[in-house]
Order: C-alpha cells, then structure tokens, then sequence
C-alpha cells in the first residue's frame, strides 16, 4: 500500500520559514518522481516544486516561477522523505499543501497535477500579514 505522510505545516508570519517533510512508503522512492503541491482557498492545485528521481545520472529539481529562490526541495533516498524548505513566506502562500509521487518521467509535466498518482492528506500552511 502506498502512503505519503505531511508534516511540518503551520502559522507562521509573512517572511518566515517553514520546513515540509512527506514520508513515503510502499513504492520504490527512488525510481520516483516526487513534488510539493498547494491548494489555496477557492483556488485550483498547483505545483510549487518537484524532483526527480535519482536512478540514474542524479535528480533534477524545478520550481514554480513565484516560488523560485525562496524555495527548496530536497530528497533523502535513504529515509525515503522529501523535503519542501520554504524562506521568505507571503501571506497568498497560505493553502495545504500536498505531496505527490509519480512513476516514469515527463520534465514538462513535473508541475502539473495530473502527473501524479499517489497523494497524501496535505498538511496547513498559514502566513499572516
């Protein structure tokens, strides 16, 4: 059974820091695509990073525009968890966040949610002004 497991969410005041972790089990991590999402009120899902998998010459990471610079997405292949660093928050980033897993590899794709098969519950992440 696949599971993907948030944490790290929370309130925190505009430019602050939050660090996200999602672990994941019953697939092989590290043939997989792996990506933070996030949902705001009344707003569609959309990808705030992704990486990919480690397989063969090393993962590569990509980032939302709005996010890039502020934002770091990382992965422990040997604990098989992901991690979303986020600096320098603002208040629209507030939404759940999600964590995503995807089999094979489409680089145009890595953002996008329809990419990815297997979801956790999401975790709260709330910025105030």
């Amino acid at each position: 059974q696949v599971q993907l497991v948030e944490s790290g969410g929370g309130s925190v005041q505009a430019g602050g820091s939050l660090r996200l972790a999602c672990e994941i089990s019953g697939i092989n991590y590290r043939a997989y695509c792996v990506a933070w999402f996030r949902q705001g009120p009344g707003k569609e899902r959309e990808g705030v990073a992704a990486i990919t998998s480690s397989m063969t010459s090393g993962s590569t990471t990509t980032y939302a525009e709005s996010v890039k610079g502020r934002f770091t997405i990382s992965r422990d292949n040997a604990k098989n968890i992901m991690y979303l660093q986020m600096d320098s928050l603002k208040p629209e980033e507030s939404g759940v966040y999600y964590c995503a897993a995807a089999g094979g590899f489409e680089y145009a794709r890595l953002l996008d949610p329809g990419f990815y098969r297997h979801w956790g519950q999401g975790t709260q992440v709330t910025v105030s002004s």
